[in-house]
């Protein structure tokens, strides 16, 4: 099998599962009980939370723990917009956003709230002179992600949060961070609100973080007892941790080889003509987003799953669909219908992407003379 899904999700470390399975055997106690039990649950469940808030240079407090990045999402633009209805009705979103920040969008136009869509340069960076001449007293919200999902496009979230806050100091700054942390150094003191979910970073799917300034207050969309609803999911919040901790270890390193590996590929497709490579000096190494013009990606990716080799169209959350990065970055809707995202990781091997690469070209020329 080759795995090149990896901004879908990604497999499980040995190291996580012991984790979980060790904190699932040994701590039984619920944290919120007041028994040693409880108590001895209650002291991991802080030095987890203490390892996180430490490795992202922030306070324990700040850190809110939910299912994922979707919900970590929703908790911070639905809930910043909701308490901030009185100062302001409006946000900023760019048009490289993950499909979950579109649809909480579309609820929040729907009670009243304008949202508009920042633009982006010929090579995927937000419009510096767009984001201030959105910026406005009535801005409450700037949403922009770290890392697209589609084509990889690093953003320079400390600029962009000088050029709001110059423009409107209230504004909150919301960055979903699930493409980036793992794959590059991010700073959480650049935003005010960021989401992180553990399955991106060979952590259990159903656990993610929201991380929330202490200056920032959000409406709540659920209500329990607490800071958090119900029983803290002690064994996935011991997994995150570890997760968070083993992902950031040697990051310049693992970038260094998955270039490699990026070039490698690029490389080798430059021989066909009616394939595109869409990225940008800003794409990170690990997503490489192709368009196969002759060919429909669905077609292509079962043929290479015959092979036991697996790719994506796009976001695994809107898969088959058009790419609306690659649409707004390149401004094409053919290219746009055609993409084939290619996702490396650190535990790809050179091997891997030979065979890959072999497999590719008997796969592709055979579709093609088929045209």
């Amino acid at each position: 099998m080759i795995y090149l899904d990896y901004s879908a999700t990604t497999p499980v470390s040995y190291d996580v599962l012991d984790t979980y399975n060790k904190v699932t055997k040994e701590y039984i106690g619920n944290p919120n009980s007041l028994h040693s039990l409880g108590v001895k649950s209650a002291e991991l469940l802080t030095s987890a939370t203490n390892q996180i808030a430490d490795i992202f240079n922030v306070s324990a407090s700040e850190i809110i723990y939910t299912s994922g990045a979707t919900e970590s999402n929703n908790m911070a633009i639905i809930g910043a917009a909701l308490a901030n209805r009185k100062k302001g009705n409006h946000i900023i979103v760019s048009k490289l956003e993950h499909p979950s920040i579109y649809k909480i969008c579309e609820y929040l136009e729907s009670i009243g709230f304008e949202i508009s869509y920042v633009k982006n340069d010929s090579e995927g960076l937000i419009d510096f002179d767009d984001l201030k001449k959105l910026v406005r007293k009535e801005t409450i919200l700037v949403s922009i992600c770290a890392v697209n999902s589609e084509v990889g496009i690093r953003q320079p979230l400390k600029m962009i949060r000088q050029i709001v806050k110059k423009e409107n100091l209230g504004t909150i700054i919301h960055s979903d961070m699930t493409q980036a942390v793992g794959k590059v150094s991010v700073n959480l003191h650049d935003v005010d609100l960021a989401s992180i979910s553990a399955h991106k970073i060979y952590g259990p799917k159903g656990i993610g973080i929201l991380y929330k300034s202490s200056n920032v207050t959000l409406t709540p969309l659920m209500y329990g007892s607490g800071k958090s609803l119900g029983t803290p999911a002690l064994p996935l919040i011991a997994s995150i941790s570890k997760a968070i901790r083993l992902a950031n270890q040697d990051l310049e390193k693992k970038e260094r080889f998955i270039n490699l590996l990026n070039e490698k590929i690029v490389n080798h497709l430059k021989k066909y003509d009616d394939i595109l490579i869409n990225k940008t000096k800003y794409s990170i190494p690990h997503i490489l987003n192709i368009s196969l013009m002759k060919i429909k990606p669905e077609t292509f990716i079962h043929a290479m799953e015959k092979k036991e080799v697996y790719l994506s169209t796009n976001t695994a959350c809107a898969s088959g669909e058009l790419s609306t990065s690659v649409m707004a970055i390149f401004n094409d809707l053919n290219r746009a219908k055609h993409t084939i995202r290619i996702s490396l990781s650190s535990l790809t091997t050179t091997d891997e992407i030979n065979k890959f690469l072999q497999y590719f070209d008997e796969e592709y020329n055979k579709l093609d003379n088929l045209e």
